[in-house]
């Protein structure tokens, strides 16, 4: 049950036929003039990347660039979980293990392998990188069990890192990603070297004294979140309560997947990179596996208690989910590098989230930060 095997991607022509055929025939809903993206994607948005996926995108020329990474499978507490596994040539490199979230996948992190593996000068760290598909995401296929909270997943990591022989090791994350890898930390405190993420999802208890004295930036930063939970938190209500009437739609339509997932796909965005991760999710089967972790989120009664301990660093990038310390500190207890970047983004509106998918947005600011962290803690 822990054997690791290597693993290459091909997909059967015959679902690449498939999928163009239903694009072809996309039947698309009426719309009414005038109203923007208030009632939701709007469809132009949606046509100019379904044109794109159906024109343009190259899935072969996306599976040759994961194929020319070492990936593997195993089977972690009943399910399979696909992984790629990039050593440095570097002695003295760090392993880490990089978690992403929905709808992203394994392809945020692919601008970074070679920063973290090979960096140009020696005085800058290096790091044996593991980046794991979710179970029921991606080539880890759908999960064929309940229970499957972000939790559970750090405990998930923890094995494959042992079965790797990496008995110490950081943690790195990006949106759901960023819950993971704590717990990661709050797990095995003294295997983890340090967590960095881009976000550390903290908020107000309820207490009002949490609320004195807040800077006119965090306070701006409460704001656009009440602004997001009254107007864009649709999937994640859905996707807690009833995720399988969802599923009938995502799995029988790309356009209904490519619409769904687009809401957290920022409109700076370029169409390769919207495109390759929603085309991961349809050619994998795992368009309506990947929403039950809200579903468990919501409804799990395995929750921590207490902050962590491990060195925490947090990079957050403008446009995207702004952390608040007060809130961070509460929750993790030893933080200890705390940076917020403008990514350079052109951002299109308050739909956009500009780099919240900072690996690909930012990725020489993303590392800059990486490094500098593992350099400081050791």
């Amino acid at each position: 049950m822990s054997t690791i095997k290597p693993f290459q991607i091909d997909v059967p022509q015959s679902k690449l036929d498939d999928l163009a055929d239903r694009l072809r025939r996309a039947i698309w809903p009426s719309e009414l003039p005038g109203v923007g993206d208030s009632y939701g994607v709007p469809g132009d948005r949606v046509r100019a990347l379904a044109q794109y996926w159906l024109e343009s995108f190259d899935w072969r020329a996306l599976e040759a660039k994961l194929n020319s990474y070492p990936q593997f499978t195993t089977e972690i507490d009943g399910e399979n979980i696909y992984f790629l596994h990039i050593r440095s040539a570097r002695a003295d490199a760090l392993p880490v293990v990089l978690t992403h979230g929905w709808p992203g996948s394994v392809l945020e992190f692919l601008d970074i392998i070679e920063s973290l593996t090979a960096p140009e000068s020696a005085d800058d760290p290096a790091f044996h990188v593991v980046i794991p598909a979710l179970p029921g995401m991606g080539f880890s296929g759908p999960t064929h069990s309940t229970g499957w909270t972000m939790r559970r997943v750090a405990k998930a990591w923890i094995e494959l890192m042992d079965r790797l022989g990496y008995q110490r090791f950081g943690a790195i994350g990006n949106d759901g990603g960023s819950m993971v890898s704590p717990e990661i930390g709050r797990l095995v405190p003294g295997r983890v070297v340090g967590v960095h993420v881009t976000q550390l999802f903290s908020f107000p208890s309820g207490d009002p004294a949490e609320f004195v004295d807040l800077s006119a930036e965090d306070l701006a930063a409460l704001e656009h979140l009440k602004w997001f939970q009254d107007n864009k938190m649709a999937f994640n209500i859905l996707c807690s309560q009833q995720p399988q009437t969802l599923a009938y739609a995502l799995s029988d339509s790309p356009i209904g997947l490519l619409g769904w997932n687009a809401q957290l796909f920022g409109e700076s965005l370029d169409p390769e990179f919207v495109i390759g991760n929603v085309a991961l999710y349809w050619l994998t089967g795992t368009a309506s596996s990947s929403v039950r972790f809200y579903y468990e989120e919501a409804h799990s009664t395995d929750r921590p208690t207490g902050p962590t301990t491990t060195p925490t660093a947090v990079a957050m990038f403008k446009g995207d989910f702004q952390s608040i310390r007060r809130f961070a500190e509460r929750d993790h207890s030893n933080i200890v590098s705390w940076n917020s970047y403008d990514s350079g983004s052109v951002i299109g509106g308050p739909n956009d989230a500009a780099g919240h998918f900072a690996a690909h947005e930012a990725p020489e600011l993303l590392v800059g930060d990486i490094r500098q962290f593992f350099a400081e803690i050791g």
